[in-house]
C-alpha cells in the first residue's frame, strides 16, 4: 500500500492540475465572447443614440415652422380683430357726440322752459291770492247778507240734505216693500195654502203623565206591598215616581222620560191583570214590558219612513224616530209633528221645484235630537246634528237641522222649507199647549223688546202675542222715519225671540190738539 502512494497522490495533483487549467480556458473563453457582445452592444446604442438624433432635429425643425405658422395666423386675426374693434370705437364716438350734441339741445329747451314756468308760477300766484282775497270779501258779504256763518251755513245745508235723503229713502223702501210684498205674499200664500190643504193632520195634546185604571181600591194596597217593598221595586227598576193618592181606582204614573213611563205603565197593567204582585213578578213584566216598548219603538220608526217615502236611513235613526212617539214637546206628539213636518218641506219643494226627497228627508229629521234630550246634554238642534253626523247623514240635511230654530242662518232652499213647514206644523190650532208661564214670559219678552226704542211711549201685545200695537210719540218720530222704525223693531224681535208663525209690528203715531171755548 505504501509503495503506491505516491503514484496516488501525483495522480490527484495531476488532476487537480489539469482540471483548474480547464477551468481557466473555459473562463477565458467566456470573457472573450462577453467582450465580443458588449462591443457589439456598443455599436448599437450609438447607432441608436445618432438615429435618436436625427429624428430630434427633424421634429424640431417642423415644430418651429409650426410655431411660426400659428404665430403669423394668429397675428394677421389680431390685427383684424383690432382694425374691426378701431371701427366701432369711432362708430361709438360719433354716436355720443351725436347724443351729446342732443343733450345739450334739449338741456337749452329746458331750461327755457323753466323759466317760462317760473314767469307762469309767478302769475298763478298772483292770481291765486287775488282769488283768495275775492272770495274772502264774497264770503263775508253772503254772511252779512244771510246773517249766517260758513259752519252754520253748512249745518243748514246738511240738515236739509239729510231730511231730504230720509224722506226718498223711506218712500223707496215703502215702494220697494210694497211691491215686492204683494207679489210674495200672494204666491207664499198659494203654496203654503196648498201644502195645508194636502197634509191634514189630527192634533191630540199628550201629558206627561198616565194614568192607569185599578179594577178597585183593594189593588192599591196590593201594589203598594208590605212595607211599601212592591212600588219601591218598581220605581226602582222604570225610575218613574207612582203617585197613589184619593184618586178612586187610579194611578198616576209620571215621569220626565216618556220611554221609561210607558214601560212602567205596560208592567203596571200586565201585574194588575196577571194578579200576583211581588218583586220578582215586578222585575219579569218589567223586562217584558222593555221588549214589548222596543218592538214598538222599531215599529213606530218604520211606520215613520213608510209614510214619509224616506229611505235609507241608518237602522239606529230608525230606533231613534221611534223613540219620539213617546215624545211630546208643549203636548204635542213630537214623531207625529215630524211626520207632518216631511210632508208639509215635500209639498213645499214640489211647489217651487226644489229638492223633494231631500226636504223630505230633512223635515222627518229636524227634531232628531228630542229623542235623547233627556238623556245627553245640550239642546235638542246640537244632539239631532251630533246625531246625523254621527250616522253619516247628508250635509244639507244636517245644515237644516242646525237651522230649522235659527241657530245658524239657513243657506239653502231646503232649510228654509224645513223651517217653513216646523213652523206651519206647531202653529196649527190645537197643535201645541204653552203653559201660562212660559206664555206671560214671551208677552212680556215682546213688550219689553218693543219699548226699548227711542221715540216709543207705550206697547201692548194682542193677538196672544201674534200682533204688537205700539204708540209713538209724534214730537220724536215723524212719518217717514216710522217706516224705518217698523223694520228694526222686527229684526230685533226676529233676533231676541222664538215664536211660531208671525208678529205683526204695528206703529201709530197720533197728534192731537186740544182747546176750550169760552
Amino acid at each position: 500500500m505504501n509503495a503506491f502512494l505516491p503514484y496516488i497522490i501525483g495522480a490527484v495533483v495531476g488532476g487537480v492540475v489539469f482540471g483548474v487549467i480547464g477551468i481557466v480556458a473555459g473562463w477565458n473563453r467566456r470573457k472573450s465572447a462577453a467582450e465580443r457582445e458588449i462591443g457589439s452592444a456598443e455599436d448599437e446604442a450609438k447607432r441608436i443614440v445618432n438615429d435618436a438624433y436625427k429624428s430630434a432635429e427633424s421634429k424640431k425643425r417642423e415644430a418651429l415652422l409650426e410655431a411660426k405658422e400659428e404665430i403669423h395666423k394668429a397675428r394677421n386675426e389680431y390685427e383684424r380683430e383690432e382694425k374691426e374693434r378701431r371701427a366701432d370705437l369711432q362708430k361709438q364716438e360719433r354716436r355720443l357726440q351725436q347724443k351729446e350734441e342732443t343733450l345739450d339741445r334739449k338741456t337749452d329747451n329746458i331750461e327755457k322752459k323753466e323759466e317760462q314756468l317760473t314767469e307762469k308760477m309767478a302769475k298763478l300766484d298772483a292770481v291765486q291770492a287775488e282769488t283768495e282775497q275775492i272770495k274772502r270779501s264774497q264770503l263775508e258779504m253772503l254772511e252779512r247778507i244771510s246773517g249766517y256763518t260758513a259752519e252754520e251755513a253748512k249745518s243748514y245745508l246738511i240738515t236739509q240734505l239729510e231730511a231730504e235723503v230720509t224722506h226718498e229713502s223711506a218712500m223707496k223702501v215703502k215702494e220697494i216693500e210694497a211691491r215686492f210684498k204683494e207679489e210674495a205674499d200672494t204666491r207664499a200664500r198659494e203654496i203654503i195654502s196648498l201644502a195645508i190643504q194636502r197634509c191634514a193632520a189630527d192634533h191630540v195634546a199628550e201629558a206627561t203623565v198616565s194614568v192607569v185604571p185599578l179594577p178597585n181600591d183593594e189593588m192599591k194596597g196590593r201594589i203598594i206591598g208590605r212595607e211599601g217593598r212592591n212600588i219601591r221595586t218598581l220605581e226602582t227598576m222604570t225610575g218613574v215616581d207612582l203617585i197613589i193618592d184619593d184618586t178612586p181606582e187610579a194611578i198616576t204614573v209620571s215621569c220626565f222620560d216618556p220611554v221609561r213611563r210607558e214601560i212602567a205603565r205596560l208592567a203596571l197593567e200586565k201585574l194588575i191583570l196577571d194578579g200576583r204582585i211581588h218583586p220578582a213578578r215586578i222585575e219579569e213584566m218589567v223586562e217584558k214590558a222593555k221588549r214589548e216598548v222596543d218592538a214598538t219603538i222599531k215599529a213606530e220608526g218604520e211606520r215613520a219612513i213608510f209614510e214619509t217615502n224616506v229611505h235609507g236611513l241608518h237602522p239606529e235613526l230608525v230606533k231613534l224616530l221611534g223613540r219620539m212617539r213617546y215624545r211630546t214637546s208643549y203636548g204635542q206628539n213630537v214623531l207625529n209633528h215630524s211626520i207632518e213636518v216631511s210632508h208639509v218641506a215635500g209639498l213645499l219643494a214640489a211647489e217651487i221645484g226644489a229638492d223633494v226627497a231631500q226636504a223630505k228627508r230633512a223635515g222627518l229629521l229636524h227634531d232628531l235630537g228630542k229623542s235623547i234630550d233627556h238623556e245627553v246634554e245640550g239642546s235638542h238642534v246640537q244632539i239631532g246634528v251630533e246625531l246625523a253626523r254621527k250616522y253619516r247623514e247628508n250635509e244639507q240635511v244636517i245644515h237644516a237641522i242646525q237651522a230649522h230654530h235659527n241657530d245658524v242662518e239657513a243657506k239653502t232652499i231646503v232649510a228654509c222649507l224645513v223651517q217653513a213647514a216646523d213652523a206651519i206644523s206647531a202653529a196649527r190650532p190645537g197643535a201645541r199647549r204653552e203653559n201660562l208661564e212660559n206664555y206671560i214670559k214671551r208677552l212680556e219678552q215682546l213688550e219689553e223688546i218693543t219699548s226699548s226704542f227711542h221715540g216709543v211711549e207705550k206697547s201692548y201685545a194682542i193677538q196672544a202675542g201674534r200682533e204688537v200695537r205700539i204708540m209713538i210719540k209724534p214730537e220724536l218720530v215723524n212719518e217717514d222715519q216710522m217706516v224705518l222704525l217698523a223694520r228694526d223693531i222686527a229684526k230685533k224681535i226676529e233676533e231676541e225671540m222664538e215664536y211660531p208663525g208671525q208678529i205683526k209690528v204695528n206703529l201709530i203715531r197720533e197728534t192731537k190738539a186740544v182747546e176750550y171755548a169760552k
